[in-house]
């Protein structure tokens, strides 16, 4: 994914810790206007939402944008599901993963790009506690030879 012309509104860091990205998919997202002004305005979080897929349309759940402040009467419900916009073959392969045990759909991020909302959503696999421990491992090596390495620069 090109970073050119990309502004990211919500990303969920805790996707990465909890599981294992296999496959990257870039989705549209049906919106309302309100919406839109809302999302344009930074204010969306996917931290608790889950993709499903139901008779071949895929929907988020759990994903908030908060009300437009001047939206007055034409806003909507601030968690109501939202339709994502895939190609039918790309959800009938997504649907034949999720099948598969241990197999689920995560909203990675949501960003604007050439003027259109588009969310990153991720066939991931769920980790265990111990493949949680070895990441928090590796992150702390990591972070101990940067800072000995910025020591010895000095």
């Amino acid at each position: 994914m090109a970073n050119e012309g990309m502004k990211l509104i919500a990303n969920n860091k805790k996707a990465y810790h909890d599981y294992f990205i296999e496959e990257k998919y870039e989705a549209g997202l049906v919106l309302h206007g309100t919406e839109v002004k809302s999302l344009r305005q930074g204010k969306c979080s996917i931290k608790e939402s889950f993709i499903r897929i139901e008779n071949c349309e895929m929907f988020i759940y759990g994903m908030h944008v908060s009300p437009y402040e001047k939206g007055n009467i034409f806003n909507k419900d601030p968690l109501r599901p939202k339709k994502l916009l895939l190609h039918k073959r790309e959800i009938m392969k997504l649907l034949g993963k999720i099948k598969e045990k241990g197999y689920t759909l995560v909203p990675l991020q949501v960003y604007f790009t050439s003027g259109r909302a588009k969310i990153e959503i991720g066939l991931a696999k769920g980790k265990k506690l111990y493949d949680k421990r070895e990441d928090i491992a590796k992150k702390d090596q990591r972070r101990e030879s940067e800072r000995d390495f910025k020591v010895k620069n000095l």
